[in-house]
C-alpha cells in the first residue's frame, strides 16, 4: 500500500498540471459523481495520510485512496495510456493535461466544508508529512487506554493515531529504534514512542522530495542515498545488516494482519515489554 510519503509525492506531480485549470470532462467507475465538478476550476491537490485531496471552486473536493494496487499517471491529451482503459477508476481532463487513477478502489465526491465530519477523514490522527508534526499530541493518543494492550506494530499502522506509515516504514522504523514489534504500547516509556513518532517523522519527511525512495537511514538520523538497501523489510532469513543475525517475519494484526519482518537480536524483548 503506499504511504504518506508516496501520496505526497503523487500530489507534487499532479499539482502543477491540475490547480488552477478548469475541469473538462471527468468520470469514475467508481460510481462517484465526478460529473459535479465539470466547469469549476482545480484550487488545491491536498494530501491527509495516504489520502490525496483534489479541491474545486465550486465548494466539492474529491478523495482517492489508493490501497494497495491504485496508481495516478498523467497524460497530454490524446496521448495513450500505459494502462488499459477498463482499469481507469477515475479521470479528470485539464487543459493541456489528463490526470488518470488506475485501480483505486476508494473515489469519491463531497462538499469540502463537511471534511470535519467525513467519516473517513475526520478520525485520522496527524499527519506525518506535516512540517509542524506535535509529537507529544501522537504521544498522548497511545497513552489512550484502549491501545495498552496493542503490539506496537500494529499500533504505528493504526491512522487515526498518526497517518501515513505503512508496511515498509512500519518494519524499518522499528528496526532503526530497535523495539521489538510485538511489545504493547503500554509497556513502552515515553521516551521510546516519542523516539518511533520521530523516526517516522523524519522518514517520510525524507522521502516526499522528487526522487527516489531512502526508507534506509542511519540511526543519527539522516537517511543514506536514494535506493539504499531496506534493513529488515522482506529480508526474511538474510542476516541482520548490523549484527547478522537471520531477520523473522511473522504476521502481526488482529483486524488485517500485515507481515513484520525484524532482527531477532537487534530488537530483543526488553524486561516489562510483556508477551
Amino acid at each position: 500500500m503506499p504511504e504518506g510519503d508516496t501520496i505526497h509525492r503523487t500530489a507534487a506531480g499532479l499539482r502543477p498540471y491540475l490547480v488552477g485549470r478548469a475541469v473538462l470532462a471527468a468520470s469514475s467507475t467508481r460510481g462517484a459523481d465526478v460529473g459535479r465538478l465539470i466547469g469549476s476550476t482545480v484550487t488545491a491537490v491536498d494530501t491527509l495520510g495516504k489520502n490525496l485531496l483534489i479541491r474545486s471552486s465550486n465548494g466539492l473536493t474529491v478523495r482517492t485512496h489508493l490501497r494497495m494496487n491504485g496508481t495516478w499517471h498523467r497524460y497530454r491529451p490524446a496521448e495513450r495510456w500505459r494502462l488499459p482503459a477498463s482499469r481507469a477508476a477515475l479521470v479528470l481532463e485539464v487543459e493541456g493535461a489528463v490526470a488518470v487513477c488506475f485501480d483505486a478502489p476508494v473515489v469519491e465526491v463531497f462538499e469540502t466544508r463537511a471534511q470535519a465530519i467525513h467519516p473517513g477523514l475526520a478520525p485520522l490522527g496527524p499527519d506525518l508529512t506535516d512540517e509542524r508534526l506535535d509529537v507529544a499530541h501522537v504521544v498522548a493518543r497511545w497513552r489512550d487506554p484502549g491501545q495498552a494492550g496493542v503490539a506496537i506494530g500494529e499500533a504505528l499502522l493504526d491512522q487515526r493515531v498518526m497517518a501515513g506509515v505503512g508496511n515498509v516504514f512500519r518494519s524499518e522504523i522499528l528496526y532503526l529504534e530497535r523495539v521489538d514489534p510485538f511489545a504493547p504500547v503500554g509497556s513502552l516509556d515515553d521516551r521510546t514512542l516519542e523516539r518511533l513518532v520521530t523516526a517516522a517523522h523524519r522518514l517520510l519527511q525524507a522521502n516526499i522530495g522528487p526522487r527516489s525512495r531512502a526508507q534506509r537511514s542511519t540511526t543519527g538520523g539522516a537517511p543514506e542515498a536514494a535506493g539504499a538497501p531496506l534493513w529488515v523489510y522482506r529480508r526474511t532469513g538474510r542476516p541482520c545488516r548490523r549484527c547478522g543475525t537471520s531477520i523473522r517475519a511473522a504476521s502481526l494484526g488482529r483486524d488485517l494482519p500485515r507481515t513484520v519482518w525484524w532482527c531477532p537480536r537487534c530488537q530483543a524483548p526488553r524486561a516489562g515489554d510483556g508477551p
